[in-house]
């Protein structure tokens, strides 16, 4: 019992992970409308934009702006393809637009950095803040969990307290009426890509010890933000940063039990696909 409460609380801290990848994509989805599948490919290419820096001998402090402008960029020019020829699109088919676009990103950082690649990312958070259960909690782990929280409520306090909020929720379910309104539609639209790709590129900077950390690895991590998305319904942010941390919780406590340890990366798809089957069968029994 003891190895399963340790285990556990060593998966919180990849949770708290999980949990802000899922805050960045369901602030896209509810912001701009879109189930974004691009967002950690983007992430990690300017995660490794910031490795390559580095290792040029550029300052660390520099390297890491650099990478999470370049996050940003390349998740605006994202954005500017949705929002130019798929604003008033279906949801299906916005989502098939960003599957099309995560490959060819996932393709242009292979060729950029390489498939097999190993970053070598700086850990300046990697000593023991205290300890819990007998685990060894890092200060990455702490800081990661703070800003999770911290994102969460300035999501929930932004999106339903402040005037600015209020335009982008426009924004995102009538975008038409949002720009006869007045409301710099497209403008707005953008700024929302940009701060979702530079979010996800500082949290993959931050958390990148924690995983395998070549190319296609980080890129993959887009499986964990959604299911701590669809956890909370694509709507909840209090409910997202609980499924991150619970996904968390459940890869810890998988890689304990011998018999399931090998089938811990297929956690996440599992969540998924419960939730799926899940969320069909109530609107069945509210049917009925």
């Amino acid at each position: 019992m003891p190895l399963l409460l340790s285990t556990t609380i060593a998966g919180l801290a990849a949770g708290a992970a999980y949990a802000l990848l899922g805050l960045s994509n369901l602030l896209t989805y509810r912001l701009a409308g879109v189930a974004n599948f691009t967002q950690t490919a983007v992430g990690a290419f300017g995660a490794f934009t910031m490795v390559a820096l580095d290792d040029a001998g550029v300052p660390l402090p520099v390297a890491v702006v650099t990478g999470v402008l370049v996050g940003a960029a390349l998740h605006t020019a994202v954005g500017g393809i949705m929002v130019a020829w798929f604003a008033e699109g279906r949801q299906v088919v916005k989502a098939a637009v960003t599957i099309m676009l995560f490959a060819a990103i996932v393709a242009l950082g292979n060729r950029v950095f390489g498939a097999s690649t190993v970053g070598r990312f700086p850990d300046p958070f990697a000593g023991i803040a205290f300890h819990l259960g007998g685990v060894n909690i890092t200060w990455t782990a702490v800081i990661t969990t703070v800003l999770a929280v911290g994102a969460t409520v300035g999501c929930v306090l932004f999106l339903g307290r402040t005037r600015l909020g209020l335009k982008l929720r426009a924004l995102s379910e009538r975008p038409t009426t949002a720009a006869l309104s007045a409301i710099p539609a497209g403008g707005l639209a953008l700024g929302v890509w940009a701060v979702g790709g530079a979010v996800t590129t500082l949290t993959i900077i931050l958390v990148a010890p924690l995983f395998p950390t070549d190319y296609m690895s980080l890129s993959y991590l887009i499986t964990q933000a959604f299911a701590a998305a669809l956890i909370g319904g694509f709507r909840s942010f209090p409910l997202t940063l609980a499924g991150g941390f619970a996904l968390g919780a459940l890869g810890g406590l998988a890689s304990s039990l011998t018999v399931v340890a090998q089938y811990r990366p297929a956690i996440p798809l599992i969540v998924i696909l419960v939730v799926l089957l899940w969320s069909q069968r109530r609107a069945r029994w509210e049917i009925a």
